[in-house]
């Protein structure tokens, strides 16, 4: 997995919340690379486990939860394996994040120009003066109008679209070498979500960096991804480039992903839906966890966790269908 282009490797990760009524297994064994220059979207249904993997990889799970095993490259370097104090210098300069929520995620106290500056001040030890100039370019760039007078605001005098766009400044500030968006288009309006998107294409570009784009949207994905895994109760099931997703869906699970996602051409009554629901994690299914809601499930699924196995180039499926057919092939 590990090779010069990738600027991310996830190996293995496991991350557990030990609470009084039992461990939550969130993460089992997440396996994934975000190479340098693209965009990597990580796609599943809600409490899958994409913010638990964004918040393991900047060293963030909060209590009681802890990462238990598994390995998180940068570069080569294994960020489990780094003090509190050298995570504090990564995060902010060479990973930063997005977050879903600018208003719980910005400081009510602060004016907005204050926390763009804040990542030159403490990581770049730039004056304050110099920092509030920079970050007013940045906001600029971002495309905040009048950002000038919008860094003397607070956060609650701009609107949704703003505080995003003050969030993508603070995230860009030190030019990160990877950038974890965690559905940061989620509460904003349509017209909104497609300037935000532009613009983290843009900026992207500008910067040369890699993109982490955390979503439950399959448009969202066919929009702006390069390569998507799939995750499902705290594994990745399936993992390729966006193209070959959409057009050869290997897991049962993704499948009947695609198959719910309304289009232009699909009927309502068409759309399906997919039975059950997703497990509890503090007694997560034995074997493969989608095994109660599969159409195809063998009595091995029950037994056994399904190894990744690359069906095609660069095509990689956990699934015991798979295994089958190499075993037979």
């Amino acid at each position: 997995m590990e090779s010069q282009e990738n600027l991310l490797v996830v190996e293995g990760l496991k991350t557990q919340f030990f609470t009084y009524g039992g461990v939550v297994e969130a993460l089992d064994g997440v396996d994934f690379e975000v190479r340098r220059g693209e965009t990597f979207g990580l796609v599943g249904e809600s409490g899958c486990g994409k913010s638990v993997t964004a918040s393991s990889i900047l060293g963030l799970v909060a209590k009681p939860g802890r990462v238990i095993d598994g390995r998180i490259l940068l570069n080569g370097t294994d960020l489990l394996s780094l003090s509190s104090r050298e995570m504090n210098r990564i995060r902010g300069s060479r990973i930063s994040m997005i977050f879903q929520d600018p208003t719980s995620s910005l400081n009510p106290l602060f004016r907005v120009g204050y926390q763009v500056a804040e990542p030159y001040i403490h990581h770049q030890n730039r004056h304050k003066k110099q920092a509030l100039k920079d970050a007013t370019r940045i906001l600029e760039k971002t495309g905040l109008p009048d950002a000038d007078e919008k860094s003397r605001n607070y956060p609650h005098e701009l609107s949704g679209g703003m505080r995003q766009r003050t969030m993508i400044a603070m995230a860009l500030t030190c030019e990160p070498e990877l950038l974890i968006a965690d559905e940061p288009t989620t509460n904003l309006d349509v017209t909104i979500e497609r300037q935000i998107l532009d613009l983290v294409k843009d900026l992207q570009r500008d910067l040369a960096a890699s993109v982490l784009w955390i979503t439950h949207d399959m448009a969202i994905v066919a929009q702006l991804c390069d390569r998507v895994g799939v995750m499902y109760a705290g594994n990745i099931v399936e993992k390729t480039d966006v193209r070959t997703l959409f057009r050869s869906p290997k897991h049962p699970y993704t499948i009947r992903l695609l198959r719910a996602i309304p289009s232009s051409v699909t009927a309502a009554d068409a759309l399906e839906e997919i039975p059950g629901s997703v497990p509890r994690l503090i007694h997560p299914p034995t074997g493969c966890r989608f095994h109660p809601r599969c159409d195809h499930a063998m009595e091995i699924c029950s037994r056994e966790k399904p190894n990744e196995q690359e069906v095609e180039p660069g095509h990689f499926v956990a699934c015991h269908l798979f295994g089958e057919r190499r075993t037979a092939a």
